[in-house]
């Protein structure tokens, strides 16, 4: 059959429109520069909500329903100078989860899937950080704007387009008025702030930054599918430490760790590598030797004795066993570095393709937590010339990512104080779950710590209940039903009042490790408000006032006496509790610069705690006078461990 000309001309121009209509959809402001930029003279941000779909599981409960959904967050400068690493604020404030963000990464997140939960998050850009104008590119979108496509799931709404409360730019320097829009869609122009007076860079990419903590990752020799880099840590805060660090981060291109010098991969395993993009195109690498295949690999430093091993050694500042301390202790072991000889994969196949891993993270054993920003791009680091020659070598590139210490939330510290003084029989031991309960623990999880005699506080906690039962029997207390959590805590530090007079004041600090691993090189730092000025010194450990910060007084062991035990058996390990490791010194405080000070009313308690750089739990009141006057007693902790054991035994015998 012969179809007539018009028929198919018809088809033709039917085909044409539907293409035309087409095009016409895809090129909506969802995709490209939305329309209302055109008002902007600034940066202009806006987020599209794209739609959402229950999903399984189907529950009755609306809060507890959750919906898969999907957005839109544009960046794009509409102004007269480069935006340099822009860093975008969503106030998601649905319990949202996010699962991927196509063109960024989350700020002080560990990788994706990431809960933001109700107080939002900060995307930064990567592989696009910077921002260039329309006059440096002849209006080229696409290195003047991004678009990062948002998947994730959120809570707690039935009906209704689910937005965020507030969508803005946090980079220095710019105000983002009220928000406009309606339904699913909101855009903000951020404009410069007049009265913020911007820095004149001189260097050619972002200035370094100021951290806690600073790690650098430096490019030293680049080749078409490999490069060797090196890493650098440095402990920047007067009270930062790390005790066995790991560090971690994610690799965004596949690509894969060869070989290291001066620190190793907690996995060695090829097959990931074998089995993946990597072996689909070194189809004819050796695997065996390989370092490390993961996305995420986990790196540890070397213990001392690899320090001048040819193979994985022979770096300057490597082969601590982990350990990095303040500069205040000692600045030659505040600063590590290791190497390592990274493989590529297309489409990064030319020596000028660098681009560093994201997600970083780094911990310690008891420490600080970091939380660390995305790397951004800095000037090249230089280097002495390593032949020796007078001349300054300089890496290839450079990336640094900056780390800052945070406070401890409720119940999730790692050290504890507890208080005791002169004037008081009872003790305020460290507060309940103050390191964190079990979600099944039996005890009362939110119950006030029980008060206990001084000496109570060498015993375990499982060994303290008929104490605790006896003296609340005693001090006629009444005893709950359910019994408060113990602390669970691996270090504890007490503070005892241990003399008040015309002329001056004492304090007794006595360290308590209830791990079975020790500490070297330890240090405390006690912050106090109004007595600072009137310290003296400690007799048994080497104290000092630091100015930065202000009254604050770091306390660390003497040569010999730096070393803080754990926890060991008892005289008669089937009978006797186990004994906590601990060191005990006294601190003198004078009256001559705090007249006023009162020290029984609270001014000789401290209001921070610090322990290897982590800042450890407060009890939330202090020790109450007595009627009558009672003797010092933490100075008589060894002697009264026999009677304390001899009444549990006795205790047990009545039983």
């Amino acid at each position: 059959m012969r179809i007539p000309w018009t028929t198919l001309s018809g088809i033709a121009l039917a085909l044409l429109f539907s293409n035309v209509c087409t095009a016409q959809v895809y090129d909506s402001p969802d995709v490209g520069p939305p329309k209302e930029a055109g008002n902007c003279n600034g940066i202009f941000v806006s987020y599209n909500f794209q739609g959402r779909e229950k999903e399984y599981p189907f529950v009755k409960n609306v809060s507890a329903q959750a919906w898969s959904f999907k957005a839109i967050a544009t960046v794009l400068n509409t102004g007269t100078t480069e935006l340099k690493s822009w860093r975008l604020f969503i106030g998601f404030q649905h319990n949202e989860l996010l699962v991927s963000a196509d063109g960024a990464v989350i700020v002080d997140g560990d990788g994706f899937p990431i809960r933001v939960g109700n107080n939002g998050t900060v995307l930064v850009g990567y592989p696009q950080a910077d921002l260039k104008t329309a006059i440096d590119t002849a209006g080229d979108y696409s290195q003047m704007q991004v678009q990062v496509y948002l998947k994730g799931t959120q809570f707690g709404v039935a009906k209704g387009t689910p937005m965020p409360r507030t969508i803005k730019l946090v980079n220095d320097g710019f105000k983002c008025p009220a928000l406009t829009g309606k339904g699913g869609y909101m855009y903000t122009c951020c404009v410069k702030d007049p009265k913020f007076k911007l820095k004149q860079l001189k260097t050619k990419f972002f200035p370094r930054q100021y951290g806690d903590l600073s790690l650098t990752y430096d490019v030293l020799e680049a080749f078409d599918n490999k490069y060797l880099a090196q890493v650098t840590i440095d402990i920047n805060h007067p009270l930062g430490r790390l005790d066995q660090w790991n560090l971690t981060w994610e690799w965004m291109r596949n690509e894969f760790i060869y070989s290291m010098k001066g620190a190793y991969t907690h996995r060695k395993d090829p097959s990931e590598c074998v089995y993946g993009p990597q072996g689909q195109y070194y189809k004819d690498f050796d695997f065996s030797p390989v370092m490390n295949c993961q996305k995420k690999p986990f790196i540890s430093d070397l213990p001392p004795e690899k320090e001048n091993d040819d193979n994985v050694g022979r770096l300057p500042y490597c082969c601590k066993n982990g350990t990095l301390l303040p500069k205040t202790m000692n600045e030659t072991k505040s600063r590590a570095i290791f190497q390592l000889q990274v493989f590529k994969l297309p489409p990064d196949l030319n020596r000028t393709a660098l681009t560093p891993p994201q997600n970083w993270n780094i911990k310690g054993r008891l420490n600080p937590i970091y939380k660390c920003s995305p790397p951004i791009r800095v000037d090249p680091t230089e280097f002495l010339d390593p032949t020796g020659i007078p001349a300054v070598a300089s890496a290839i590139a450079s990336w640094q990512v900056t780390c800052n210490i945070t406070h401890p939330k409720p119940k999730q510290a790692q050290c504890c104080v507890s208080y005791s003084a002169y004037y008081s029989d009872a003790a305020i031991p460290c507060n309940t779950c103050a390191c964190g309960c079990g979600e099944e623990a039996r005890c009362d999880q939110n119950a006030a710590a029980l008060p206990l005699p001084p000496s109570a506080l060498l015993v375990p906690f499982a060994n303290r209940t008929d104490i605790a039962k006896a003296f609340a029997k005693i001090q006629h207390r009444h005893l709950p039903m359910k019994l408060p959590c113990p602390d669970n805590c691996g270090v504890s530090i007490n503070w005892h009042i241990d003399s008040d007079y015309k002329t001056g004041w004492t304090a007794r600090l006595t360290l308590f490790n209830w791990d079975e691993d020790a500490f070297s090189d330890w240090f405390t730092a006690i912050h106090m408000k109004k007595a600072s000025p009137g310290f003296e010194k400690v007799y048994s450990f080497n104290g000092t006032k630091l100015s930065d910060p202000t009254n604050m007084i770091f306390v660390q062991g003497l040569p010999g006496l730096n070393y803080l035990i754990g926890e060991v058996n008892g005289t008669r390990p089937d009978k006797d509790p186990r004994v906590p490791g601990k060191q005990q010194s006294l601190i003198q405080f004078s009256k001559k610069n705090t007249p006023h000070i009162n020290v029984v009313e609270g001014d000789g308690f401290p209001s921070r705690v610090f322990f290897n750089g982590e800042e450890c739990a407060l009890p939330k009141e202090l020790p109450k006078r007595n009627y009558a006057y009672r003797s010092p007693v933490l100075c008589w902790l060894p002697a009264t461990l026999g009677v304390l054991v001899t009444f549990l035994l006795l205790t047990d015998g009545l039983k």
